[in-house]
């Protein structure tokens, strides 16, 4: 049986991708910053001085700079474009770069980071089952006027407070099972390619300075608001940018503060002061991925002004510069609100793994086309994580039915379940090439799931020609579709007793309690109290608890409460 659970496990191994046990020590990622292993800093192409007061680049040979090249054929929106596009790489053959905005980090990262990232990690396993080699960047924002105001608060060094917090997310993460980026940079590694890249700007007529401060100037930059699709009479001071009596142009941005008392500052052509909050990603995917690169993704709420000042910045330093395809992930909701501190619904993603399994956080988001507002409801998480125990129950029955024997004919496996399983292929990459279709994917899974079921309890499945074949090759599949979505666990026993203590947590109950009233329930049914039997059976199924009666006796697990499913009537016990 050892050896047998030993290549059970091989086998999960053998998908590339390799998931992390809930149960394992939260690991700190390591901070990456400037190092010897990574490529020296892209400096941006120095334009000759400017006598003109506007700054134009000549229009690239394509629409988003890809190579003509027919590539793999996966589609992704281009936020910029409006449209889905092919996703044809730079360097067809070569290394995908990737950059997503990360954290800053002063508190503890909420629903929508999940969100975010999540759906980032798909694509980038999802590039990766497509071959692709990734460098993917996802950088901290360690120094910053919220990390500031919050130190001050609990008067605590900035630095100290936002490293404190980037563990606690890189631990969240974790348990999200999102892949750890090829590089994670900290703004206060990069402060020296930040002057560098602001000298650029400054010098092709951008960006000019006052008391110490730096300032880009969107009016000599006729590009601006091309991603959003803003024009300038849109970006009213006071809104979204600061007011400042000083600037050209209400809608100026910082791209260097001088500094102030009781402030982290570094020295600068300008003074002592500290970056801006956008022109820390144009000078750190230039140091990572070149000033040209494949994909820039964040939330929907960073294309404007924060994806829009960066494209300006990285143009303005670099004519060069430029990415090829700009994707955003959509908002979340709670309860159909924007989740937000001043309505009191701000929810942390450590609140809802104290109840919920992460992969079942992570299941419920990817229900929703990441592009598409999602509203987090307790009842959809609810339906999540009985999915969630469903699906790896079935796998879990299906290994130890398989672990019995080993042994194979060499004969094909039964026409349908070689249909079933090419139908899943089919489905799997059809909707994930289509921008990412995870609910689709996912709702893919549920028809093999119901075969392998019919194989492992039905009396017309277990008499089924070549069954334990048929369940190893349908495992083996849905496993690599789990684990390209980020869903395989490292055990399927170890995530099915994680699934029930959770459930009993929610249901404020212990194990020794259900097992009390299965008991007492038990008593009842063989003294024909069925109205007392059904009693307790509701009480617990509005728990979430669901009772299984079998030849064995009666077992439990994890549920929707009854509340929240549709009525049905009460059958007989």
């Amino acid at each position: 049986m050892m050896a047998a659970a030993a290549a059970a496990a091989a086998r999960r191994a053998a998908t590339g991708l390799f998931p992390l046990l809930l149960s394992s020590q939260s690991r700190a990622l390591p901070r990456h910053g400037v190092s010897l292993a990574l490529p020296a800093l892209v400096r941006p192409r120095r334009l000759p001085s400017h006598p003109a007061k506007l700054f134009f680049c000549s229009a690239t040979a394509s629409s988003n700079g890809a190579a003509p090249e027919k590539a793999r054929d996966m589609h992704l929106y281009n936020t910029r474009s409006r449209r889905r596009e092919p996703f044809r790489p730079r360097a067809p053959g070569g290394e995908v770069g990737m950059y997503v905005c990360g954290v800053t980090p002063y508190d503890d990262s909420h629903i929508g980071h999940a969100r975010a990232y999540v759906a980032f990690d798909v694509l980038f396993r999802y590039l990766r089952y497509l071959d692709y080699e990734v460098r993917y960047v996802r950088n901290f924002t360690d120094i910053d006027d919220k990390i500031i105001a919050r130190a001050n608060q609990l008067g605590e060094d900035p630095f100290s407070l936002s490293k404190r917090y980037s563990d606690d997310f890189l631990s969240d993460m974790a348990h999200l099972q999102c892949l750890p980026p090829s590089v994670e940079p900290r703004v206060s590694d990069h402060i020296d390619q930040i002057v560098t890249m602001i000298k650029q700007i400054i010098d092709n007529g951008c960006a000019y300075v006052v008391s110490g401060d730096v300032y880009f100037s969107v009016d000599n930059f006729p590009e601006y608001g091309k991603l959003s699709g803003r024009k300038l009479d849109d970006n009213r001071a006071g809104e979204r940018v600061a007011v400042d009596e000083r600037k050209k142009n209400p809608a100026d941005f910082a791209l260097w503060k001088a500094a102030k008392d009781g402030e982290p500052w570094w020295d600068s052509p300008w003074g002592p002061g500290r970056p801006g909050w956008h022109i820390e990603c144009s000078a750190m995917s230039a140091q990572y991925l070149g000033n040209s690169f494949d994909i820039h993704g964040g939330g929907e709420d960073l294309i404007f002004p924060h994806h829009e000042n960066e494209i300006a910045q990285s143009r303005a330093a670099c004519c060069d510069s430029s990415i090829n395809y700009w994707v955003h992930n959509g908002f979340v909701n709670v309860n159909g609100q924007k989740m937000s501190k001043s309505l009191g619904n701000f929810i942390t993603i450590r609140k809802v793994i104290e109840l919920y399994h992460p992969l079942a956080l992570r299941m419920f988001l990817l229900g929703t086309h990441y592009r598409s507002p999602i509203n987090y409801t307790v009842e959809q998480l609810n339906v999540a994580s009985d999915r969630l125990y469903y699906t790896y129950q079935t796998l879990r029955d299906s290994e130890e039915s398989t672990q019995q024997d080993q042994s194979s004919s060499g004969d094909s496996l039964p026409f349908t379940t070689t249909h079933c399983i090419e139908k899943l292929h089919e489905d799997f990459e059809t909707s994930m090439s289509d921008d990412l279709h995870t609910s689709v994917a996912l709702a893919a899974v549920s028809e093999p799931l119901k075969v392998m079921n019919d194989l492992l309890h039905t009396r017309k499945g277990k008499k089924q020609e070549k069954r334990l074949e048929s369940l190893a090759a349908l495992e083996e599949k849905v496993r690599m579709v789990l684990s390209v979505l980020g869903l395989m666990p490292s055990s399927y026993h170890e995530a099915l007793q994680q699934l029930r203590g959770k459930a009993l947590r929610r249901a404020c109950v212990t194990e020794e309690q259900v097992l009390q009233k299965i008991e007492e329930r038990t008593a009842a049914r063989k003294a024909k109290q069925f109205g007392r039997s059904d009693e307790i059976r509701d009480e617990l199924a509005a728990l979430g608890i669901a009772l299984m009666d079998g030849p064995d006796g009666t077992a439990w697990r994890p549920s929707v409460p009854s509340s929240e499913q549709p009525v049905a009537g009460k059958s007989s016990t």
